[in-house]
């Protein structure tokens, strides 16, 4: 499917032969969604997604332990105004304390940069606000991460889930622990929410030059991050670009790889999980 894909992005550029940069369009449409970029939008929401990206990124390369940042995009894919797309270096089977904490903080990236940039909120943040509350409630009643309440299970899943339904979860514990559980829930967001906060203002300059970048360009990769974390101006990063593309590539043959009869017209509407 995603070689499939790369022939039709490179068939409609007219392309003889498949290089990496269709392959990465391919990746991003399947995983992403496809780009909307009939959709309208204001210059305000735009200018709003791109800080709320920017506080996500930043967060993402300040904290240690997260998964590297591969893409940032201000271009609407699916449901999304905009993502922040990490890459995990290495298979990874277990999940500790410390990075919980460290993605609810991530997590949070975006609302802390609307509060510092707008000095107020967006509905933008609901999907990481939802994700983050499932993290820290998993930490507390799943994998006894929660120093107050110990390691306990407080709750069990003793039969199948059917079709999406909950039923099968139990609680065998009392109204005073409900509470020491939400108290305990609310103080791991609370702490990751301030940690967020905290990042974000103290590099507030990387935060702009990041926002500005998304402004100008739409979308950058990982390594332009980076160099604008180095203080690369967010100018330069076109000079970056033309070298790169002045270097050439190998390309892939299209030969073998079935195309549709009319390639510049095939929409092709793949839609995948979205990140924070």
């Amino acid at each position: 499917n995603l070689v499939n894909e790369a022939a039709l992005c490179a068939a409609r550029s007219d392309k003889k032969y498949l290089e990496m940069e269709d392959f990465e369009k391919a990746k991003d449409k399947v995983i992403m969604g496809s780009e909307r970029r009939s959709m309208v939008i204001s210059e305000e929401d735009r200018k709003m997604t791109a800080y709320h990206e920017a506080g996500h990124t930043l967060v993402g390369v300040m904290i240690p332990g997260l998964d590297p940042i591969h893409k940032v995009t201000i271009i609407p894919r699916g449901m999304a105004l905009g993502l922040t797309q990490t890459l995990p270096e290495k298979d990874q089977l277990s999940f500790s304390k410390t990075q919980a904490e460290n993605w609810i903080a991530f997590a949070f990236g975006g609302r802390a940069a609307e509060e510092l940039i707008y000095k107020d909120f967006t509905a933008g943040a609901a999907n990481d606000i939802k994700r983050a509350t499932q993290m820290a409630r998993r930490m507390v009643c799943e994998w006894g991460m929660s120093e107050k309440l110990g390691a306990l299970a407080y709750e069990k899943h003793e039969s199948p889930v059917f079709m999406g339904m909950s039923a099968g979860n139990t609680k065998d514990y009392s109204e005073s622990k409900a509470q020491e559980i939400d108290a305990e829930v609310s103080r791991i967001i609370n702490e990751g929410y301030a940690t967020a906060v905290k990042i974000v203002k103290e590099k507030k300059d990387i935060l702009e030059s990041i926002a500005q970048a998304l402004l100008q360009y739409e979308t950058i990769d990982g390594a332009e991050v980076q160099m604008l974390l180095n203080g690369m101006k967010v100018e330069e990063i076109e000079k970056v670009r033309s070298n790169k593309k002045d270097g050439g590539g190998l390309g892939i043959p299209v030969t073998g790889i079935t195309l549709a009869p009319d390639n510049k017209k095939d929409p092709v509407g793949n839609s995948g999980p979205v990140t924070a």
